[in-house]
């Protein structure tokens, strides 16, 4: 590691200590029951899911999951961060917010990213939850902890993630709620458990518990028997959902029962935020699912596996890169070519270098009709001259997809549905020179 990144890394934490002092102020007085939900994907939808149980009870982190989100978001702070001024009023602000802001809320719920190596042990340790819930494991952000790696310090990347997010169950004072189906956190649990550094209960969810699942471009519909003397429950979702929310319902129940509130049948409440599989009318009759909002190649095979069940004609895929993957993008955008070729699309458009370089020449091979270019507007040109008007198309990635959509939507008004809303993605996109 470089002089600079040493500094860099010292630095992010040392600021964000200053804001972690004022918050844990305003924390101590409120002290809430903390639900934190940590993983590589997914947290979102499970904070989501919780908030369809515990509503008004709780106060929940939308938007912030970071060393520096987190307390902004408890000193009532969330969404000023950008200029040098606003950075100046940060720092003036957090201590009289300290001192005036409280929240009155019996939980707090709040995601745990885990993006950048001790982040999740800077925030466990102050927050020290009641119920973690680690929905998955996955090579997100893999270059942030690639250092580590050469440093010696774990012999693999798989190792290196697991151990940044098994910090979360650690400090976990009640219980641990974890997808048991994933060897290395049930491993990574095991060895807390055994070296005595939490008391916690573990529970282990699986997707066993699955055992009726049909998705359809507007409706999903899940059977779950979560016992042997329970009878199978059914929810329903006004859009298209992967077979692997399976882990985060049985999640939610196991939740319910600690908590000793009423079984969640019914999730009407439920929502995601944009570009998380919404349903959209596009131009001449296409369809649109929206996934726009990320892409890691764990959330990817998940949607795309989704998307082979689907039962509808020309199934149209557009996907862009995976990114902050370093040294082993290439493997990754390998593999992403394998989950394409089993939902055997129509025609596939990727967006990006990376997709260009690795994912390409594989889908060639095996005789997958793909389109590839790294500019978005050549991809909405090719859309709109090969489009007939009968297709339905998934957008899986972040490289400016949404502008992509927006150009294709029926319904103006459901611009507003799609993510990067905020000033400064429309100032990425006009630099592009997306309008």
């Amino acid at each position: 590691m470089t002089p600079v990144m040493k500094f860099k890394k010292k630095f992010y934490f040392l600021v964000a200590s200053y804001f972690r002092f004022f918050a844990n102020i305003s924390f101590r007085r409120w002290q809430p029951r903390v639900i934190a939900i940590t993983g590589s994907v997914g947290k979102t939808t499970m904070l989501n899911l919780v908030e369809c149980v515990l509503k008004e009870r709780a106060h929940y982190s939308h938007d912030a999951n970071s060393a520096y989100g987190i307390a902004f978001d408890i000193l009532n702070l969330r969404g000023v961060t950008g200029s040098k001024l606003k950075w100046l009023y940060l720092f003036l602000a957090a201590p009289i917010k300290s001192v005036f802001y409280t929240h009155k809320e019996e939980f707090y719920v709040v995601e745990i990213d885990g993006e950048r190596p001790h982040e999740t042990e800077f925030l466990a340790s102050w927050l020290r939850p009641e119920v973690t819930l680690w929905i998955s494991l996955g090579l997100s952000h893999a270059v942030q902890f690639e250092q580590q790696v050469k440093d010696g310090l774990f012999e693999n990347l798989d190792k290196a993630i697991t151990h940044e997010f098994a910090m979360l169950p650690e400090y976990t004072q009640k219980l641990v709620i974890i997808d048991g189906d994933v060897e290395l956190m049930v491993r990574a649990l095991e060895s807390i458990k055994q070296k005595g550094l939490t008391d916690a209960n573990v529970v282990k969810c699986s997707k066993q518990a699955l055992t009726a699942y049909q998705v359809m471009p507007d409706q999903t519909n899940f059977k779950i028997k979560l016992s042997e003397d329970t009878s199978p429950r059914e929810y329903i979702f006004n859009r298209p959902l992967s077979k692997d929310l399976t882990i985060q319902l049985v999640m939610l129940e196991n939740l319910a029962k600690y908590l000793k509130i009423k079984p969640c049948s019914d999730l009407s409440d439920f929502r995601l935020a944009p570009g998380r599989n919404s349903y959209f009318d596009g131009q001449n009759g296409i369809k649109i699912i929206d996934s726009s909002y990320n892409a890691h190649l764990i959330s990817v095979k998940s949607i795309l596996e989704m998307f082979k069940s689907m039962k509808v004609d020309h199934k149209w895929l557009v996907i862009g890169d995976i990114v902050d993957q370093g040294s082993i993008e290439g493997q990754e955008h390998a593999k992403l070519a394998d989950e394409i070729v089993k939902v055997k699309p129509e025609k596939v458009i990727l967006i990006g270098r990376r997709t260009k370089k690795y994912t390409a020449p594989l889908l060639k091979k095996a005789k997958i009709d793909a389109y590839t270019t790294t500019d978005p507007r050549e991809a909405l040109k090719y859309l709109e001259k090969h489009l007939i008007g009968s297709e339905t198309i998934l957008f899986k990635g972040s490289q400016y997809l949404e502008w992509i959509i927006e150009k294709l939507l029926k319904n103006p008004d459901d611009v507003k549905k799609l993510p990067r809303r905020e000033k400064a993605a429309i100032k990425r996109r006009q630099k592009r020179g997306l309008y």
